[in-house]
């Protein structure tokens, strides 16, 4: 049976918001940190689809929240393209060779990487509670693409950015492979039972403006396109972290389903600014989920007071804090729930 969250993804009128957190399945559960002592590193569990499918319904247990997002990360495309990937203790994921000195078409794909995440779906899709909505995702192609250039995340993308002026072909041909592996990879989760996908594109803002149409805007209206041809029902989020004022944009050009905001934005201009009727989510600092206080309540109260005249799926401006406190998050829980519009 269709949930509060697919509801109100599709437009439909709610008596109460849905609630869900990027990031949700993680280090800040206790839960998780037991699982991954027992299993090893996060890639090993993210390609156990045992392990992975407990980890995404660890929050829903404990927090009944209304959606399940997905075990994965971004970099299972990239993976699959055939760059190695390692997550480094303390410094993050790492991909060789990084593109900046190779070329793409050197590398070896292997396909058979998607479908333990395909698998995790399915499992999900089959334990989850009633009216509780399977999320899948994957990375936006630029964000994706910043990664595989790089070889690793940085603070202000500089490989990929500067190769999209230097070098713009080179970057073109990374981010065209990366939009129809995407278009495969989320047609797959649908296939296996995601009820909603999520565009993340958590470095779209690092980029000037005529570069965003560009790299973030294009690349995520092919993909939406070609997944609303063959999954018509199946709502797109689309989330470009740090768009600004450029995310009405986005959200018209790419007609993606509902739109991400940040917590960089006034949720009322965003209300007033974004296409009437169009879903949003969002859009709590996440590092005031982490240090609690009366703030907290009344922030939550603002972000669904603003948004209370459209479709409105509560969540963070991005994924919560490995370090937030367990009953920071069930006081946001308690506000959401308790609010009366």
């Amino acid at each position: 049976m269709p949930g509060l969250l697919l509801d109100t993804l599709n437009g439909k009128p709610a008596d109460r918001t849905p609630l869900w957190l990027m990031r949700q399945a993680g280090r800040y559960l206790p839960e998780y940190r037991a699982l991954r002592a027992e299993k090893g590193g996060f890639l090993a569990m993210a390609y156990d689809s045992e392990a992975a499918c407990e980890i995404t319904l660890q929050p829903i247990d404990r927090f009944g929240f209304d959606g399940a997002i997905l075990f994965s990360d971004i970099l299972i495309v990239p993976h699959a393209l055939g760059q190695h990937l390692e997550f480094m203790a303390g410094e993050g994921p790492k991909l060789s060779p990084p593109l900046v000195d190779a070329v793409l078409a050197d590398l070896t794909p292997d396909p058979t990487r998607y479908d333990p995440i395909y698998e995790t779906v399915r499992l999900c899709r089959k334990r989850l509670p009633d009216g509780v909505t399977m999320l899948g995702f994957a990375g936006s192609p630029w964000t994706v693409a910043t990664y595989m250039v790089a070889g690793e995340g940085s603070r202000d993308q500089h490989a990929a950015r500067a190769m999209a002026y230097a070098d713009p072909g080179k970057l073109d041909a990374i981010l065209d492979r990366i939009v129809s592996e995407t278009i495969t990879y989320l047609s797959g989760q649908i296939a296996a039972g995601a009820e909603a996908v999520q565009l993340f594109d958590s470095w779209a803002g690092s980029l000037a403006p005529d570069e965003f149409e560009r790299l973030v805007i294009a690349p995520n209206a092919a993909i939406t396109t070609a997944l609303r041809e063959r999954h018509p029902e199946t709502p797109i989020i689309g989330f470009p972290k740090g768009a600004g004022e450029k995310l009405p944009a986005y959200a018209r050009e790419t007609r993606v389903d509902a739109v991400g905001v940040d917590e960089t934005l006034d949720p009322e201009w965003a209300a007033r600014e974004l296409p009437a009727g169009m879903p949003v989510q969002g859009n709590l600092d996440p590092l005031l989920l982490l240090a609690g206080s009366d703030r907290l309540e009344q922030r939550v109260r603002t972000i669904l007071e603003a948004f209370a005249g459209r479709p409105h799926v509560f969540n963070l401006g991005h994924g919560i804090d490995r370090r937030t406190p367990i009953a920071h998050v069930e006081r946001l829980i308690s506000t959401v729930r308790a609010f009366e519009g």
